[in-house]
């Protein structure tokens, strides 16, 4: 029999399994994949954002989903710790743009790999191509899982850490909320974040591919502001993604309907500025086409668009606008709006909002209020967080919590 039985060979399973064998107890790490850290592979599109170099206090302001109850977790094992973990596994970081963090050879491959040899190190028995069925209980405690072969593998402690629901060619197929359940927990219904917007507005298609920097995007609903945030975004084939969609994507309510969103496009200039400048280029500009003047403020696709948008011929001669369709120009390029029709499909989402809930679970041990010797870490747990490295940096806290936990209460 095993001391700890880890589900989940993802980060937060790693983490667990390391920090549960270095505490001194017998590990078993069951990946239903091929290989661990599938999901880790294709992090930062390949390139591993496996933390942010932040404090907790900044770490905090960037998770919008229960983020007090990750303090335990972010004060043990920290994004700090993390860095230098990897380092001395013998894979160096290097912090980017946003204080995100990256191995140096930018290859998601070499982080798995260092922590695949921590795991060997701390004498990890990982188990590849093992599809957990069940979690086996006796007398109100857990006794072992029951593998999908139908045998069973007995433990003093399980760590459910099987991740989402997104990307579920990682193996992330929702295994943990069913194990949860059948434990007797709350599982917080599931929805995409991080994820692109689709939008009721059929114009955001046709300028599919085109990206936007430095331009301010505001999430609203019955008239309370609930994102607003500076950055870039793209258009594409459904309406709208990019970095700063895919974090208003956390904040959108559900169900999304009456949700709407504004562009500022010219962020840098007041009203009053762009009016200004509108009039004297306009001015200087005579009888050249409204559509062509534009864009001296949009990209040329835009600006041959805009003028739709904003209910003016695209033909009119510049000295032809009057000073109410200029107001009218000023007024679309500080609030361009879309409306929101849903989130993209959760299978494209970066990450799982939703899962075990947070209220049946000690948050200074990752441990089951319910059952005495059942934790989760990860994914699995009904916190998600912004993009830059933080929702890994969840899995590592997370993780390394519950198997250090398990260990403690296992040997006690």
């Amino acid at each position: 029999m095993a001391d700890i039985v880890v589900i989940g060979g993802g980060a937060a399973g790693m983490a667990a399994a390391l920090f549960a064998a270095r505490a001194g107890t017998s590990v078993i790490l069951l990946e239903k994949n091929e290989k661990l850290g599938k999901k880790v592979y294709i992090t930062g599109k390949g390139r591993c954002n496996l933390t942010n170099d932040c404090d907790t206090d900044e770490f905090m302001a960037q998770v919008p989903r229960n983020p007090r109850f990750l303090y335990s977790a972010l004060s043990f094992f920290s994004p700090q710790d993390m860095m230098s973990l990897l380092e001395g596994a013998g894979c160096p970081v290097q912090v980017q743009r946003g204080r995100r963090v990256f191995p140096v050879t930018e290859k998601a491959s070499d982080v798995t790999r260092a922590l695949q040899s921590c795991l060997r190190n701390a004498g990890v028995t990982v188990r590849l191509g093992a599809g957990v069925q069940s979690l086996e209980s006796e007398g109100g405690r857990l006794s072992g899982v029951r593998l999908e072969d139908g045998s069973l593998v007995p433990a003093g402690a399980v760590i459910v850490c099987t991740g989402g629901i997104s990307y579920p060619s990682t193996g992330s197929t929702g295994d943990g909320y069913r194990f949860a359940e059948e434990a007797g927990h709350t599982v917080v219904p599931r929805s995409p974040v991080l994820v692109g917007l689709e939008t009721e507005e059929a114009w955001p298609r046709t300028l599919q591919g085109l990206s936007l920097r430095n331009v301010t995007l505001t999430l609203s609903r019955k008239g309370k502001t609930l994102y607003s945030e500076l950055g870039e975004m793209l258009f594409t084939h459904f309406g709208i993604s990019g970095p700063i969609v895919l974090e208003a994507s956390c904040h959108l309510p559900e169900p999304a309907e009456g949700a709407s969103l504004e562009i500022d496009l010219k962020p840098g200039l007041t009203a009053e500025q762009l009016d200004a400048r509108i009039l004297r280029d306009f001015s200087a500009a005579g009888k050249k086409l409204l559509r062509n003047e534009l864009t001296s403020l949009l990209p040329s696709r835009l600006a041959d668009l805009f003028p739709q948008l904003c209910g003016i011929p695209a033909s009119l001669p510049c000295s032809q606008v009057t000073a109410v369709q200029r107001q009218r120009l000023v007024s679309v390029l500080k609030a361009l709006p879309l409306t929101v029709r849903a989130p993209r499909p959760v299978e494209e989402a970066i990450v799982t909002r939703g899962g075990v809930s947070v209220r049946e679970l000690e948050p200074g041990t990752m441990r089951s209020k319910l059952v005495p010797n059942l934790y989760f870490a990860g994914e699995v747990i009904d916190v998600d967080a912004h993009t830059g490295g933080y929702n890994l940096q969840i899995a590592w806290s997370t993780g390394a919590l519950a198997g250090a936990s398990a260990a403690e209460q296992v040997l006690s």
